[in-house]
């Protein structure tokens, strides 16, 4: 006869395997501070972003709390809220993890027709994508997405199947935010002019001319058409659109002057440059990521 584990046996099974735990009250949310450290009077702990001299017993402090130390879970002071706890939680950042969190069915069709494959672990309304590195946490970054790595907690729901997959350009560019981009009152920026790609920086490439100008021109007016919102973004998607259809040539395919007139035509509608070249960067990187 078995018995099921309790959270407390869960949080120790995963702290002695390295992952920084905490307990989870009803809602599954982290218990609230206690009375010295109510409205972070107490400072705040030194792992948080604005580092504080907290030195509580308590499980304060949401995913700051988390935590390896047998010593610590097991104490009088964990005692009192395992008895209310309802599930277990972890701080992803800390176990050197990125979970990107999909909320719903269509959250799941976008990640597997986008992200690269990993460790997937279901969820009650969707899944876990667990990724091997670290990064910025962000909520919402698209319909059904939250981003949870670093000064954040994540549920326990299981080691999943699936091997896991290294942080990818494509993962980390979820969070990058794209810099307002000004009124259209004329643009905000512009680049020198730079050769276009042609067949001379492309010797190894395995298309025709007419074929690569073709994709890049329409590419180039996907980007041009967003003249209020999104053309970064949609630099990004064009960026790695256009480099998955040169990861069977030889090369080279001149994938950096492409990348060159996808910057230039984020920057004529009011996307900065350096928001441009990081998101152009990060879309042909994502390309070659998913065809290693």
């Amino acid at each position: 006869m078995t018995t099921t584990p309790t959270p407390l046996d869960a949080a120790l099974a995963l702290a002695a395997a390295g992952v920084p735990v905490l307990p989870l009250r009803a809602g599954k949310v982290p218990f609230g501070n206690c009375p010295a450290c109510k409205g972070n009077a107490c400072g705040g702990r030194p792992t948080m972003k604005s580092a504080g001299p907290c030195q509580c017993l308590a499980p304060c402090h949401a995913w700051a709390a988390a935590t390896t130390d047998l010593h610590v879970i097991t104490s009088p002071a964990w005692a009192t809220v395992w008895r209310e706890t309802v599930a277990v939680a972890y701080h992803p950042g800390g176990a050197g993890l990125t979970v990107v969190d999909l909320d719903n069915a269509a959250a799941v069709d976008w990640a597997r027709a986008t992200l690269p494959a990993t460790r997937i672990v279901p969820t009650t309304r969707g899944e876990h994508w667990l990724y091997l590195g670290v990064m910025l946490s962000s909520n919402a970054v698209r319909p059904g997405v939250d981003v949870k790595s670093l000064a954040q907690y994540a549920r326990w729901l299981g080691p999943g199947t699936g091997r896991m997959a290294p942080l990818t350009a494509a993962v980390r560019a979820l969070v990058v935010k794209e810099d307002t981009t000004p009124a259209r009152r004329g643009v905000a920026s512009s680049l020198p002019a730079r050769t276009p790609w042609n067949r001379s920086v492309a010797t190894g490439c395995r298309h025709t001319e007419r074929y690569v100008r073709t994709g890049l021109e329409r590419g180039l007016a996907l980007v041009r058409a967003r003249t209020e919102s999104g053309a970064g973004s949609q630099a990004f998607g064009v960026a790695r659109f256009l480099a998955a259809q040169h990861t069977a040539c030889p090369g080279p395919c001149g994938l950096a002057a492409i990348g060159e007139e996808i910057v230039t035509a984020a920057v004529s509608v009011g996307v900065p440059e350096a928001y441009a070249r990081r998101a152009v960067t990060n879309g042909l990187e994502a390309a070659m990521e998913r065809a290693a």
